[in-house]
């Protein structure tokens, strides 16, 4: 069997599995999750290697219709991953209240011309079998393959990731040598990576609409000394949000702090400094100065 690598692009709604799919297919923590949609801003990668060929899964943000601000960068990077994935997963959540939402994904997929499975996820929350079926069958008459599966298999269901990566493997085109060292399971600095756990504390401790409006930049990373140190700013659009976020007490502020530290520890494998500051930038999403600081570049099209 010929060596075997390439791009393969997740593509779905806001909270449709996305993440949680590729953190279980790559066996680490590699893009942040939430209960809360649209969690993910920008592609990460998720790196999977084996002897016979490389699965570099993209997860790209949840599908939005809109070209503004940083719902329009969101809208772009989807875009992008379509473009230049060698391969696409359709993922569909089961709980997916509109159809035409799954309809949308799947249209965009097939339409793609690209080789796809869809993945249906979520199925352990729904007793009933027919929603499964109908989205079996819209997939099936668009020519793709339909997988399923759930949350509840993620834990230690090691006989099914190794299944749907030989299938997804299958998806990839021949390649004379991986296109990443096999070593890596992610493109993602420590530095990114930093930003992306803040991130993901910020979701689990606040709610409404602040974590959707917030942004986090990494100041400082110091290593040089024997503590890793990391300064961070929390960015709100709202100077009132900055009290809710800080909390009675800077009550709120800790608990993102050493939640978000506890888990760079564990992916740093040692004890970390962080230090956490919150900022008001008024209507950030829509500046495109700022957005452009932190990383939220939206290309012009010729």
């Amino acid at each position: 069997m010929s060596y075997k690598a390439g791009f393969l692009g997740l593509i779905g709604q806001p909270n449709a599995g996305k993440s949680t799919l590729m953190n279980f297919l790559v066996d680490e923590k590699v893009s942040i999750v939430s209960a809360k949609p649209q969690t993910t801003r920008r592609r990460i990668l998720g790196i999977w290697s084996t002897e016979k060929g490389q699965v570099v899964f993209v997860d790209a943000p949840g599908l939005i219709n809109s070209d503004s601000g940083l719902n329009g960068f969101l809208h772009q990077e989807a875009k992008d991953v379509i473009a230049n994935s060698d391969a696409l997963l359709a993922i569909l959540s089961i709980d997916e209240a509109k159809a035409e939402d799954n309809e949308k994904v799947i249209d965009m997929v097939a339409s793609s011309g690209k080789p796809w499975i869809g993945v249906i996820t979520k199925v352990d929350i729904e007793e009933k079998a027919h929603r499964i079926m109908i989205l079996k069958k819209m997939i099936e008459d668009r020519g793709g393959k339909a997988l399923s599966t759930s949350a509840t298999k993620y834990k230690d269901d090691i006989e099914e990731r190794e299944a749907m990566l030989i299938e997804f493997l299958e998806l990839m085109p021949e390649s004379p040598a991986p296109l990443y060292d096999a070593e890596l399971f992610t493109n993602e600095n420590i530095r990114d990576m930093a930003s992306e756990i803040i991130r993901e504390k910020c979701f689990e401790n606040l709610h409404h609409e602040i974590p959707y409006n917030l942004a986090v930049r990494i100041i400082k990373f110091d290593e040089s000394g024997p503590l890793p140190k990391i300064y961070a700013e929390i960015i709100v659009s709202k100077e009132s949000h900055k009290a809710i976020v800080i909390g009675k007490g800077a009550t709120v502020i800790k608990k993102i702090g050493m939640d978000a530290r506890k888990e760079l520890e564990k992916v740093m494998d040692e004890k970390v400094f962080l230090d956490l500051n919150v900022t008001a930038k008024p209507e950030w999403f829509g500046n495109k100065r700022i957005m452009k600081e932190l990383g939220y570049v939206i290309e012009s099209e010729d």
